[in-house]
């Protein structure tokens, strides 16, 4: 993506968050150019009387122009500027809060590939870096400033010669080609540093990382993970140490000519005033207008050169931001159909998956149908693809070969929203929020209904838990954001959020592994009252414990990606070969010897 393209979408994302902070931004920019022109023409009338006819009123009212001209100026942009800083935070935060939204809505898929979950991690610490928004919304209100400053300054130099502008616009020419030169070189060196900023970002993740301190602690790795930081800190500074170098080279350059600049128009407007060769002779005061442009035009170009510079360097750290930003979100794939009613058939059509940026297929010819009401167990070693079945039922994935069908439907084909509503889903890797309990089951602050509520934690087996908390489904879980939080076991959590799948009320429930964290009676007791927890709703269960296949009506085996065997768990135990056999019966010994 170009700078061009880059300042365009910042502009539309930060109009999209706050119209009136670039409307701000335009004025602030207008009023500090005007002013520079007002120091600039003014002055030239006044002095033009001092040494003219020396009229009391006219000077006056030229001193009265000048001062009031610099104070209603200073009024108009003191006045903007107070009210553009208490929109900074505001423009922050919701910049903080927009990255957070795309993370949400973005096509799930980009979020388990290696490369796009680096890429939000980068694209996160920019969106979150105050000092980098704050920087390039001055940058392209300076550059903004230049620019029209440049053209203002000119217009007024046209007023003496045309010559002299096509010259002063010759050197404009040169420093842009001087600053493209230095862009292409900062580009590069912004790619050429990526893997290392990368290395030494991932070792300082640690020391924020609460999960690896124990390690660090038992292992003793804090010298290791130190020395890792600082050679890669150092190597980062070498780097920078000769980004400058260059820098410095490049803004010689435009120094140099930027002296040209002076020289010329200095120069050409002292010959002006002493000789008529070059044209009629001006007055002492187009003088002093003249000059005063021309040091304005000079300084505003190095101005531009700099902020220019500074500029494309912040547009280069938000590179991570402005890329996903860039990414499809889910809606953008989902179809016009309207989900209604229950989920009366799932059908699985010659389905093969491979993951992003890999070749190896997960799942290779995958068909098999579910009738409504049934409850299915999906069974097979690690790595079978079980859980990403359950993944491209979600619509979380899309399937590399095949469809799956869902009421005779393609999945893909209804509206994202009312298919969601239909499906009640509890992975592995489940969390709870630092919400209330009834917030983390129901998913909604208000209009939640506790009766259910407690019916359902009561069929969990979470009803004693719930009246033993002070503040019973109210207690707020975690203590993230309150010292008076709860903590709860892993089986306790677990059971949170398989009530929240039961309270959905969907009527398709999808459980995977949903046990792995209960002890065996409190798993016993789940099994038990699994069918009437789930009712008549059709059920997916995921489980590498083995009991829980007696409870299904039917288990789905996969092997190796593919469909094993599909069928009751008392017509497969009749196969002693069979994959399921070998593995509940290896189950069976272990509960017998323990």
């Amino acid at each position: 993506m170009n700078n061009i393209k880059k300042l365009k979408m910042f502009f539309t994302i930060a109009w999209r968050i706050s119209p009136s902070y670039i409307i701000l931004l335009i004025l602030d920019t207008l009023f500090s150019s005007f002013h520079i022109f007002s120091n600039v023409i003014f002055p030239k009338f006044l002095v033009d009387e001092l040494t003219g006819t020396m009229n009391i009123e006219k000077l006056m009212f030229y001193g009265s122009l000048i001062v009031l001209s610099n104070l209603f100026f200073s009024f108009l942009t003191n006045t903007t500027k107070k009210y553009m800083d208490v929109k900074k935070i505001y423009m922050q935060e919701k910049f903080s809060q927009t990255m957070a939204e795309k993370i949400m809505n973005v096509d799930f898929n980009y979020l388990e590939n290696p490369y796009y979950l680096d890429l939000k991690e980068r694209a996160v610490f920019a969106s979150n870096n105050q000092g980098a928004l704050q920087s390039i919304i001055n940058s392209i209100a300076a550059v903004l400033k230049n620019i029209i400053t440049i053209a203002g300054l000119l217009t007024i130099i046209f007023t003496l010669s045309w010559i002299l502008v096509l010259i002063l616009i010759a050197t404009i020419i040169i420093c842009v080609l001087i600053y493209k030169s230095f862009m292409s070189f900062q580009m590069k060196f912004f790619q050429e540093i990526i893997p290392i900023n990368r290395k030494y970002g991932y070792y300082v993740g640690f020391a924020y990382d609460d999960k690896i301190q124990k390690d660090i602690r038992l292992y003793n790795m804090n010298k290791m993970m130190t020395d890792r930081v600082t050679y890669y800190n150092d190597e980062i500074n070498n780097w920078f140490s000769s980004y400058y170098k260059k820098q410095g080279k490049f803004l010689g350059a435009i120094g140099v000519v930027n002296d040209l600049q002076s020289a010329l128009a200095y120069g050409y407007v002292g010959l002006r005033v002493i000789s008529s060769r070059l044209g009629q002779r001006i007055s002492i005061g187009s003088f002093t207008m003249y000059v005063a442009a021309a040091i304005n035009f000079t300084s505003t170009t190095m101005d531009l050169g700099k902020n220019l510079i500074g500029l494309f360097q912040m547009l280069g750290y938000l590179d991570p931001f402005m890329e996903f930003m860039t990414l499809p979100d889910e809606v953008d794939f989902e179809g016009k159909i309207k989900f209604t009613g229950d989920v009366e058939t799932i059908e699985f059509r010659d389905v093969s998956f491979k993951y992003p940026a890999s070749e190896k297929l997960v799942l290779e010819n995958i068909s098999f149908k579910i009738n409504k009401g049934e409850k299915v167990s999906i069974v097979g070693l690690n790595g079978a693809g079980k859980t990403t079945m359950i993944k491209l039922i979600c619509r979380l994935y899309r399937p590399t070969k095949g469809a799956i069908f869902i009421n005779g439907h393609d999945i893909f084909e209804y509206d994202h929203k009312s298919y969601m509503s239909q499906i009640a889903a509890v992975f592995q890797d489940y969390k709870l929020f630092a919400f209330s309990i009834d917030e983390n089951i129901t998913c909604n602050e208000l209009n939640s209904d506790i009766k259910k509520t407690m019916e359902i934690i009561k069929e969990v087996g979470l009803e004693r838990k719930i009246d033993e908390l002070a503040n019973g489904l109210a207690s707020l879980y975690g203590k993230a954001y309150d010292e008076k939080g709860i903590e709860l076991s892993g089986g306790e959590s677990q059971k949170v959020a398989i009530a929240r799948a039961l309270y959905k009320d969907a009527s398709l429930i999808i459980l995977d592994e949903p046990t792995s964290a209960l002890d065996p009676l409190a798993e016993a007791e789940i099994y038990e009252h699994f069918n009437s927890l789930v009712g008549d709703k059709t059920a997916i269960y995921i489980s590498h414990r083995m009991s829980s296949s007696v409870f299904c009506d039917k288990i789905l085996v996969i092997d190796n990606g593919r469909i094993s065997d599909y069928d009751s768990h008392k017509n497969l135990l009749k196969n002693e070969e069979s994959l399921y056999t070998q593995l509940f019966k290896s189950q069976a010994v272990n509960y017998q010897l323990n």
